[in-house]
């Protein structure tokens, strides 16, 4: 690995060669925040699916895409005269030590999460009116009923037990399967969400991510169904001509891949 010195070095360079793209070549000098947000939020998802691969190599190539970004944006907040990558640094240096007291002060903590229970008590110290403000807006919804749960946590509201989730899981189900039969379309999307929400905390109690646990299983997915396709192209005989019980002998196969 890469000494203090070569990773300052490096981390130099890449701020001198955005100093040139932001002067001398025209696409980087149109750039707006605004204009990269779309595309940080882009390289953010790559990056996912990176990690979701273990794909090392792609990892720290996605991951230099992202701090590319950062720098992009720090160069365009210093050309206003607002901020410039060492506010950048510096803010986060200074939360991560307010943030801290157990390493940087006084505090002691007996693990994980009375570090978190902390945290949350802290943002409320610093003016945030509800632990809920650091939700982002734009998240995607299960990714924000993650959130949304992980932040109520922190301040003691919680399920005790994760028999309990499970009991509430059964509970949101049965509403479901009530609404269903009367036949109601928005009570029925209601109750969906209910259940869709009671899963993520169940999914949080048992410590597995649902977000990854979906696009873990969306993957299978596309490979069986690939699979699939495959096969029924090596038979010169689209799926659309196939029977169900033709392409379950295909997919049975395809369950078996590694």
């Amino acid at each position: 690995m890469n000494s203090r010195a070569k990773q300052l070095e490096a981390f130099g360079r890449l701020l001198d060669i955005m100093d040139d793209l932001r002067e001398k070549c025209p696409w980087d000098k149109k750039q707006t925040l605004e204009s990269l947000r779309h595309l940080t939020i882009e390289e953010t998802y790559e990056l996912g699916d990176a990690i979701l691969d273990n794909d090392l190599p792609e990892i720290k190539k996605e991951l230099g895409d992202l701090l590319l970004h950062i720098v992009f944006y720090a160069k365009i907040g210093s050309e206003s005269n607002t901020f410039d990558i060492a506010d950048v640094a510096n803010s986060i240096c200074d939360k991560l030590i307010d943030r801290h007291p157990h390493i940087y002060g006084d505090v002691v903590v007996a693990n994980e999460e009375e570090v978190k229970q902390n945290w949350e008590k802290l943002k409320l110290k610093e003016g945030k009116k509800s632990v809920l403000e650091g939700v982002p807006k734009s998240l995607p919804a299960l990714v924000k009923a993650s959130r949304i749960q992980d932040k109520v946590k922190g301040v003691g509201f919680d399920w005790e037990e994760s028999h309990q989730v499970w009991d509430k899981v059964e509970e949101e189900l049965a509403e479901l399967q009530e609404e269903v039969k009367s036949g109601n379309h928005d009570k029925m999307v209601a109750e969906f969400g209910d259940v869709l929400f009671s899963m993520i905390n169940y999914a949080r109690f048992l410590k597995i991510n649902p977000e990854d646990a979906l696009e873990r299983t969306n993957k299978k997915f596309m490979k069986r169904f690939m699979y699939l396709e495959s096969k029924a192209g090596e038979l010169g005989k689209p799926l659309s001509e196939m029977t169900l019980a033709e392409m379950d002998v295909f997919w049975e196969e395809a369950k078996k891949l590694p």
